[in-house]
């Protein structure tokens, strides 16, 4: 399955080249996600609460409200989802499950702590933990830190506290040239858990491959510039 990608940044729609260049902007939020309204589920992330640089939440708020209201796609809601009440919050106002990646660690390990506490108040299956890495090493805080681990390192550990991993190939992220079809099959022997993968996807056929390998695939630049529909 595609999963189009809504990233807000600065009340705006964008597309960033490895989450830092600025590749692509859109004032008509809404109308963006209306442009998405066949598909069966969807991305957004505020990029601006991943960056700790402020947040969107009343846009995130307004699309997912949009999603309920109009029947649309199912929504995923990350970006800056740090405690327990921001994740509520999120579920509350019309999402089907939230992405969390920076929280789900402290101090370089696991954070237990925070993930039973998010189960407890959400329940499993409306947790998608984000794996987000960049020459094989997890990033957060809006890929700008590195953990020094690797998936291997943690997605076992990980996986009584979702129902799935995003993993983002960051290397490859807005550069339109493809991405590591053989770092997700690495990662799909690692965990039985669902796997969506981003990071790079331009092509029918890599999201055919991906298929194949039992993962969906979330795509931004190569949706808008019209090379998947």
């Amino acid at each position: 399955m595609l999963i189009p990608c809504i990233d807000l940044q600065d009340g705006r729609v964008v597309q960033l080249e490895r989450g830092r260049r600025r590749l692509l902007a859109i004032d008509d939020v809404i109308g963006t996600a209306e442009r998405f309204a066949s598909y069966p589920l969807m991305h957004v992330i505020d990029l601006d609460a991943a960056m700790r640089r402020g947040g969107n939440a009343k846009l995130v708020r307004t699309i997912c409200e949009w999603s309920r209201r109009s029947r649309g796609p199912r929504i995923r809601a990350g970006g800056g989802i740090r405690s327990v009440r921001r994740a509520r919050q999120l579920l509350d106002c019309g999402a089907e499950q939230v992405i969390v990646g920076t929280a789900a660690f402290r101090g370089g390990r696991v954070n237990r702590a925070f993930l039973s506490r998010l189960r407890a108040a959400t329940g499993r299956k409306r947790v998608i933990l984000a794996l987000d890495c960049e020459r094989g090493e997890i990033v957060v805080r809006g890929w700008r830190r590195k953990l020094g681990l690797r998936p291997d390192d943690v997605i076992a550990s990980l996986e009584p506290f979702c129902a799935g991993f995003l993993c983002t190939f960051v290397d490859a992220e807005g550069t339109m040239r493809g991405t590591d079809l053989d770092w997700y099959r690495r990662l799909r022997s690692l965990t039985r858990l669902p796997i969506t993968a981003a990071g790079g996807v331009r092509s029918v056929r890599e999201v055919r491959a991906l298929e194949r390998l039992g993962m969906d695939a979330a795509v931004g630049l190569a949706v808008y510039r019209g090379v998947l529909r």
